[in-house]
């Protein structure tokens, strides 16, 4: 699933591939939110994303679209 997160006075925004399904990723950004703390997600390679709740612009979760490669795909 891939996930983006803009963070407020931050001109870019943080996408990242993770492993979790649309239901967890949406409880843990209303956990975060509703509890005013931190967003704590990883990403498929197990790396950790913190972003404080009090920053976050908006949070888009989305399939991820893997393209293919080479002739054969056309």
């Amino acid at each position: 699933m891939e996930v983006k997160i803009g963070v407020q006075n931050v001109a870019r925004e943080i996408t990242f591939e993770s492993n979790a399904s649309s239901d967890e990723l949406t409880q843990a950004v209303t956990a975060a939110l509703e509890g005013g703390s931190v967003l704590r997600l990883s990403d498929e390679k197990g790396r950790q994303v913190i972003v404080a709740a009090g920053a976050i612009g908006y949070v888009q979760l989305g399939e991820s679209d893997k393209r293919g490669v080479g002739f054969g795909t056309l």
